[in-house]
Order: structure tokens, then C-alpha cells, then sequence
């Protein structure tokens, strides 16, 4: 004969409530998995020049950007500086120099002392635009190193690269997270306890294009081929529909200073929460202790600016389609948007024409100042010389208005 067991009302809640927690801590599990399971490989990718045919006028412009141009193969037309004799030479205090020289096999630096050649390595890729300077990369098999000689794009001249010693030496290390920020894609091909980084470079996808802010695109290209009539766009990224978060974070991730990776490079994708991806310091501290090279965001959310609009982020002000470097007048414009006489907070300054002040806002409240970062050594001196950059701190600065108007006074008179 069955017999019914009763069990407790406590006790069907608890075993209800552990039967919950159970398929919820299941669920988002499965999830997690779900959203880590796919790796990033260079087959996500289509390449920039599939943008052209749907997206041409954007296309022809960025190409142009010093984003996409903040990595390239090592040729003529990309490498900067001169090999011309005379002016391909760096010397170095303890009497050997370094030679920048052109050959049928491409271009090397080559280390001499007197007239012994001791070792020679070859340009191999271009790091950096050229707006401030240029590094230079070599391969040795997988790995990547970088070149002792820099261009420094402020005094023409050919440089000790930024915190070398003064000498030859041609074995630092390059990692994934220096690439994240100079390229869009590589895939590593060694293990992650592995300090010296093994690389594919058949997968290397040079600058910062498209498919950086906008996404992997392999998926979207096929999609849009096969479905021309199709207006709205399928598996890709429109930043222009971030959050602000959003879109400071992808901006952060190489202008935001010093992060540390707890996820593998090229993991974070535009829109994705950087937090996830990174630890950084977000404490508030004085402008002077931020570098203006690597942390403008930093200095940018130390602005009244930022602090006062909650719509503010870096493309308020840059347009990443366009190059528009120096375009003074342009930026000046952005920000009468709104700072003007509407909003009773345009520029307090009578002694000159209204006209004139709305065409250069930003050398009195964004400066060039002196990086900590880019200084270098140049040849036959002694002490570092540092790239001017434009501060994003945004704030007033009486010494440099002083000497924008005095240089003003001066036009003037001419």
C-alpha cells in the first residue's frame, strides 16, 4: 500500500527557490558562453575597400584620416623621413651611428661603427600618421620589434625612438595591445602565457578603418550583396547610435591613457563596456598630472565642458570620416554651438573684431603643450625635445591668449 509523504511548506519553498536559482545560474551561464564563444578572426573581416561601393564619399574621405593611416606597409611613399646621404645619419654618443638606407631589397636601418656595418634590420611596417612622427616595426619570423631611429615630424629630422637608450638596440618586444591601438585586426598565433607575442602577419589589417569602429563587416558585405534593396543595415555597428558611454569607451580604448587588459587583445568591440575589457584609473586628478598624448579623454572629462553637457563626447567635436587636422575654423565652430552670444557665454574679449575671435577658439582654451610621452633626442643634443599636442583640457589659459593676441597685434600691423 503507497503511503503519501507531506513535506513541509519551508521545505517545498527552499527546494522551489534552489530549483530557480539553479536554472537562472544555468541560463546565464549558457549566455555568458554564448556571448564569449565566438573569437574574432581576420575571416570577420571584409577590408575597408568594400565600404567604397555603397559608402564611396566616406570612403574616399577617411582614407585620408591620420586614424587610417596610424599603421601601413613600409614603402617610399609611407615612410616619412629622407635617405638621402647627409640626412640619413643618427650618431650616437659612444661613436658608433645609425644609417638609414635604401636598397634593392627595401629599406633598413643599419647600425656602423667607423666603417664596420655590425647589424641591419629592415623597415618593415610604418607606426604613427606622421603628424607628430613615425616608429618603425620589424619582423624576425613571428614576432615584431621595433626600430631604434624614429621621424620626428616637428624638427624634420630622423630621432632616438621614444624611451630608447642612447644606443643601438633592436629587440624591443611588440605586443598585441600596442597593435590594438595602431591596427584593426592581427591574429596571435602563440599561447597567452607567452610574453614575446607570436603573430600571423598574413592577418594584419593596417590603420584604423571602418571596421574598427563599425565592426567586423565579412557578414554585413555578404548580407548587403545579396540583398541590394535592403535600406537597413544588417550586421553591422552605427556608433551614431551609442550611448555616450558607449561612445567614450570606444574612443578610450587608445585615448584614454594607461589601461590594463584582463581580456585578449582585440576581444572589445565598438559598443561594447570597456570595463569589461580593461582596468584603468578613473580618479579625478589635476590636468598637469595627465600626458596630453596618451590621455585625452582624461583631460577631456576634467572640462567644464563635459562636466556641464551631458551630450558631449569626442565626436561633438571630431568627425573621424574627415581629416581635419588644423582646421581651426572648423573646430572654433563646433564649439560656438554653444558658446555664443545666445546663450550668453561667448568670448569676453572686446579689443577684437567678433569676426576674428569666432575663427580661432582654440589656441587660447586648447594649447599645444609639451608630451611626456613623445620626447626624443634628437641628433647631437643632450636634452629631450617633446611633440607639441593639443590639450583637451578645456579651460582658460591667460598666458596663451596673451600671446594669441600679441601675435594677432603683430598680423595686423604687417
Amino acid at each position: 500500500m503507497n503511503k503519501t509523504i507531506a513535506i513541509p511548506f519551508r521545505i517545498k519553498t527552499a527546494i522551489t527557490l534552489s530549483l530557480i536559482i539553479a536554472a537562472v545560474s544555468f541560463l546565464t551561464m549558457c549566455m555568458r558562453k554564448e556571448k564569449t564563444a565566438k573569437k574574432i578572426t581576420s575571416k570577420d573581416f571584409a577590408g575597408s575597400a568594400s565600404c567604397q561601393s555603397c559608402h564611396k564619399n566616406i570612403y574616399d574621405t577617411h582614407i585620408n584620416t591620420a586614424h587610417f593611416h596610424t599603421s601601413e606597409l613600409a614603402t617610399a611613399a609611407s615612410i616619412k623621413g629622407s635617405f638621402e646621404a647627409g640626412n640619413n645619419i643618427f650618431p650616437y654618443a659612444n661613436g658608433t651611428f645609425m644609417a638609414m638606407e635604401k636598397t634593392a631589397d627595401g629599406f633598413f636601418q643599419v647600425q656602423y661603427s667607423g666603417a664596420n656595418k655590425l647589424q641591419s634590420h629592415p623597415f618593415d611596417i610604418v607606426t604613427g600618421s606622421g603628424t607628430k612622427g613615425q616608429t618603425y616595426l620589424w619582423w624576425d619570423a613571428n614576432k615584431l620589434y621595433q626600430l631604434p631611429i624614429t621621424y620626428f615630424t616637428q624638427a624634420h629630422q630622423w630621432c632616438n625612438s621614444p624611451g630608447f637608450p642612447e644606443r643601438a638596440v633592436f629587440n624591443r618586444i611588440i605586443t598585441s595591445r600596442c597593435l590594438e591601438c595602431h591596427t584593426t585586426f592581427i591574429n596571435k598565433i602563440s599561447a597567452p602565457e607567452i610574453p614575446k607575442e607570436d603573430f600571423d602577419k598574413n592577418t594584419i589589417i593596417y590603420g584604423i578603418d571602418c571596421e574598427r569602429c563599425h565592426g567586423p563587416g565579412a557578414d554585413h558585405v555578404a548580407y548587403q550583396t545579396q540583398h541590394p534593396a535592403d535600406s537597413t543595415a544588417k550586421f553591422i555597428i552605427n556608433p551614431a547610435k551609442f550611448t555616450r558611454q558607449q561612445s567614450l569607451d570606444l574612443c578610450a580604448l587608445c585615448h584614454g591613457g594607461k589601461l590594463q587588459k584582463t581580456k585578449p587583445s582585440f576581444s572589445f568591440v565598438a559598443g561594447d563596456k570597456l570595463a569589461d575589457f580593461f582596468t584603468w584609473d578613473s580618479t579625478a586628478r589635476e590636468a598637469l598630472d595627465i600626458d596630453v598624448h596618451g590621455n585625452q579623454l582624461g583631460l577631456l572629462k576634467l572640462s567644464k565642458c563635459f562636466l556641464q553637457k551631458s551630450t558631449l563626447t569626442c565626436t561633438t567635436c571630431h568627425n573621424p570620416h574627415q581629416n581635419e587636422k588644423n582646421e581651426l575654423i572648423v573646430f572654433s565652430q563646433r564649439c560656438m554651438s554653444c558658446h555664443n552670444k545666445e546663450h550668453n557665454n561667448f568670448c569676453t574679449i572686446t579689443s577684437v573684431d567678433e569676426k576674428i575671435l569666432k575663427r580661432n577658439c582654440i589656441d587660447c582654451h586648447m594649447p599645444k603643450e609639451p608630451s611626456r610621452a613623445i620626447a626624443v633626442f634628437l641628433p647631437g643634443e643632450d636634452k629631450l625635445s617633446s611633440s607639441l599636442i593639443r590639450t583637451h583640457y578645456i579651460t582658460n589659459y591667460p598666458v596663451e591668449t596673451q600671446k594669441y593676441l600679441d601675435d594677432l597685434a603683430r598680423s595686423t600691423k604687417k
